[in-house]
């Protein structure tokens, strides 16, 4: 599979982007706690430079705990303030304040020394598609101040949100780079719903997701799908799925215990592949990082 989505609101997004970087102090970058470099836009460590950094690893409810931990000590370690949130449920979102304000301690300390007070740090809130900017802003600014969606590229124009007398935000669209070096990272993308559904093979993308997590979390698939009722029986009877089985006929199994069938009573592998992918991306099948930091 070959993946690529940059529509040209992107290049235009960017070149605001550009403009604004001089109005700000903090950039407050999101990514997907699920695939934290995958999800990151090479691009904005150019715009940000010289610029104070915030990481908030979000969907962290959806990632694995353990490698969530790893990754915020990597953050960290290359000199990022990192906080792990699920805006949704609101998780984390507390500790946020108190990370800006460290970020921006020198700039803060900066404006004292001119005899400027209380000029509220501005942040500029960046992130790529569907990494859950809008619902971030939504949750902690503690109203409906810019628009949500569970689709790609809902975020088209900037807007400033005052949070507090201490902090402005910008929300910016969320925008990918215009060429994937390495096809993995779009396909780790696809996975997490930052590239359009449309464009995309979700009978091959389920394939590609069940060689990951047969080996990376062997069993996961077992216990949420090997399970099925015995026709003619209340009985639950389990279907092996073993860690090293062939994908595909991992994707036929799943068919058969959640009965996905065509009106000819024929498997539909393209339903169970879509089950698969949006249990995955609910965190119905587990919670899952499916990347870890590169050794230096």
């Amino acid at each position: 599979m070959h993946f690529q989505w940059y529509p040209g609101h992107m290049t235009k997004a960017k070149r605001q982007m550009q403009e604004d970087i001089k109005l700000i102090d903090l950039i407050i970058e999101l990514v997907d706690a699920r695939i934290p470099f995958s999800s990151r836009n090479p691009d904005i460590d150019e715009l940000g430079k010289n610029k104070a950094r915030l990481i908030l690893m979000n969907k962290a409810d959806l990632a694995d705990e353990k490698k969530t931990r790893i990754w915020s000590e990597y953050f960290k370690a290359k000199g990022y303030f990192v906080v792990c949130i699920d805006a949704r449920s609101k998780n984390g979102m507390k500790a946020i304040q108190n990370e800006i304000m460290e970020a921006c301690k020198e700039k803060i300390e900066r404006d004292r020394r001119r005899g400027i007070k209380n000029r509220p740090v501005r942040a500029m809130v960046v992130g790529i598609p569907n990494v859950g900017k809008s619902t971030f802003i939504n949750t902690y600014a503690g109203k409906a101040c810019a628009k949500t969606g569970n689709k790609p590229g809902v975020t088209k124009g900037k807007q400033w949100i005052r949070l507090n007398k201490n902090v402005e935000l910008l929300d910016t669209p969320g925008i990918l780079w215009p060429k994937f070096e390495d096809q993995s990272v779009g396909l780790k993308l696809a996975l997490i719903g930052s590239i359009k559904d449309e464009i995309l093979n979700t009978d091959e993308l389920s394939i590609e997701l069940i060689k990951i997590l047969l080996s990376d979390y062997p069993g996961a698939l077992q216990g949420r799908y090997g399970a099925v009722k015995a026709e003619e029986s209340e009985d639950t009877v389990a279907v092996n799925i073993e860690e090293g089985a062939d994908a595909v006929k991992v994707l036929e199994k799943i068919a058969e215990n959640r009965n996905c069938r065509t009106k000819g009573n024929e498997l539909d592998y393209s339903k169970a592949a879509a089950l698969v992918i949006d249990e995955f991306r609910g965190g119905k099948i587990g919670r899952f990082t499916i990347e870890m930091p590169a050794e230096d």
